[in-house]
């Protein structure tokens, strides 16, 4: 993907025109020589045409600046923000990142393409680079119930899209690692494209066999051993740091400690909320945080930039040079990586607007439909104390299988501040399919907490520790179209999100204001700290992350691929 020659520019280049921009007198970090170079950007048509000692029609200083590439997240959920994709890019292109490659596989499995094409088209016209990685596990897992199924077929229609770069992350690594025809159909489809990995379990001959079938990232890996391994096998590592999914303190201090290159490392998000991201920045968090840790400024940089789009196959972004697009960071100093100005296409991000936010598509709203909700749904009959149970890693999206003596009377389950009833209710085609189980570490006293946002299928998920307040929790849900919903005393708040149960139509504002304001809230009623009540509560239901989830057919073992049958 180069970018194309022009005349017009050549001569910008040559210095027989003027340039549309140049920034003058900058110090340029150079992602190919780990250089820093002083010197004169120049720009015309969004497009850097040359670096040396130029004169422009319009000029800006940048003496004693840092001039680096826009950052890369190379993996995220624009969904998981849960406002309107472009209040997202925005808010992040302003700390810096300037391209996202996302996966819509929240969208897509409610609401299948049409989820899909929500997100093209709602990022169509925004100040930043967007691509989409088209969703491979749609449901996640064969045993899943979630609202559409995406086979092989119909992602072909989607491969001539200059926007689609290749195949999402692949989460069922059994149907990889076993050879499912449905699975080798989708991978043979993008064969020629990048493939993102989801298995940061997989370990020896199993992630030999996974990498084989023409996996290229992972962005799974939650220590240094896991990400030097899949390293070793040839991945492009993408080391997260989310709002619950924090690997890259443990990852990072892996590589300085043992002197890794960093070619094979990229960062990403994953799941981030704007809140976070205003507080602490984006990508640019990834790599001051990085830089802290020891990573020299430069690789940090390398790592955000050129090692990602080498990987995505994006060669017109990800450095300052000749031909390459004009995304640019200007920094105070490289140390403190102190953001003063982003530029996409030569533009300060400040000065652009994206068009008009275009009509939401009827059919993605309204999606919650759950079958009669009571009272007694909520009960949970068990015959032992003795129980399997989901047990909550601060600052984690594992989960760890253990086993305890849980509160019991009258044959019932009854939750107190260690162990906490979970409830998850099929909510697409309102088949009745439903399971509760028992949570350790969520803490959640006096109330309950639910969510229709689940990954990845998205279902309605409650935790409480008294049955009426999860049914009114619950029934709130059910009532608005979907979102959060907190019961305390049988009074409820929500934070509605009613495209498809995910997004809200709200300016983000308000969004994070009413977000900080339940989760606080959530934190009073018990939740540790450590513990994001609604994106740890988003992740219980996905069967293909260790150790052990909870969906509408039962309590499920990751690891040994079996569900369980608690007594």
């Amino acid at each position: 993907m180069k970018l194309s020659y022009s005349e017009k520019r050549a001569d910008c280049a040559k210095g027989r025109q003027k340039p549309e921009l140049v920034i003058k007198n900058g110090t340029v970090v150079n992602v190919f020589t780990n250089e820093l170079i002083k010197a004169d950007v120049a720009i015309q048509d969004g497009i850097i045409v040359g670096l040396g000692d130029y004169d422009g029609k319009t000029e800006i200083d940048a003496a004693g600046k840092v001039l680096c590439p826009g950052f890369i997240d190379a993996h995220l959920h624009l969904e998981s923000t849960l406002v309107r994709p472009s209040e997202l890019i925005l808010c992040a292109a302003a700390s810096g990142t300037t391209t996202f490659i996302v996966d819509p596989h929240e969208a897509a499995n409610v609401s299948g393409t049409k989820g899909i094409d929500y997100i093209l088209s709602q990022t169509e016209d925004v100040p930043a680079n967007v691509y989409v990685m088209m969703p491979s596990c749609v449901p996640a897992a064969p045993i899943e119930d979630n609202g559409s199924v995406i086979d092989a077929e119909i992602m072909k229609k989607y491969l001539d899209n200059p926007r689609v770069l290749g195949l999402g992350e692949v989460m069922d690594c059994h149907s990889v690692i076993s050879g499912d025809k449905s699975m080798l159909d989708k991978l043979n489809v993008f064969k020629n494209k990048v493939i993102d990995g989801h298995s940061g379990y997989l370990h020896g001959k199993d992630l030999m066999c996974y990498k084989l079938a023409g996996i290229d990232t992972d962005h799974e890996c939650c220590d240094f051993e896991t990400a030097i391994e899949e390293a070793r096998a040839g991945f492009q590592v993408l080391i997260r740091e989310g709002s619950a999914a924090k690997n890259l303190d443990e990852i990072v201090r892996g590589i300085v400690k043992n002197n890794i290159p960093t070619r094979r490392f990229s960062f990403c998000t994953d799941d981030k909320h704007i809140t976070e991201i205003k507080e602490k920045g984006h990508i640019s968090y990834n790599v001051r945080r990085s830089v802290e840790l020891g990573i020299s400024p430069v690789e940090a940089i390398k790592m955000a930039t050129i090692n990602a789009s080498s990987a995505y196959g994006l060669s017109h972004i990800g450095a300052i040079a000749p031909g390459y697009q004009a995304d640019i960071i200007v920094m105070s100093d490289i140390e403190s990586m102190n953001i003063e100005q982003v530029f996409f296409k030569g533009t300060p991000v400040n000065n652009l607007r994206f068009g008009s936010q275009l009509p939401v598509d009827k059919k993605l709203l309204n999606t919650v439909n759950v079958k009669d909700l009571s009272l007694d749904l909520f009960r949970l009959p068990i015959k032992n104390a003795e129980q399997t149970v989901i047990e909550v890693i601060k600052n984690q999206i594992l989960t760890k299988k253990s086993t305890a003596n849980v509160p019991i009377k009258d044959g019932l389950f009854r939750a107190d501040s260690t162990f906490s009833k979970i409830a998850v209710f099929e909510r697409h085609r309102a088949t009745g399919k439903k399971c509760l189980g028992i949570v350790k570490g969520y803490g959640i006293t006096g109330g309950a907490i639910a969510s229709t946002f689940s990954h990845d299928s998205h279902n309605l998920t409650v935790i409480g520790d008294n049955d009426s307040d999860m049914l009114a929790a619950a029934k709130a849900l059910e009532k608005c179209g979907g979102g959060y919903a907190i019961a305390e005393n049988g009074a409820v708040i929500t934070l509605e999100l009613p495209i498809m149960g995910l997004i809200s139509d709200r300016p983000h504002s308000e969004v994070n204001q009413k977000l900080a304001q339940m989760i606080e809230k959530a934190h009073k009623m018990g939740v540790p700290y450590g513990v994001d009540p609604f994106v740890v509560m988003s992740f219980l239901a996905l069967t293909v992350i260790p150790e052990i989830r909870i969906t509408p057919r039962g309590i499920f073992d990751v690891l040994k691929n079996e569900f369980i049958n608690n007594g």
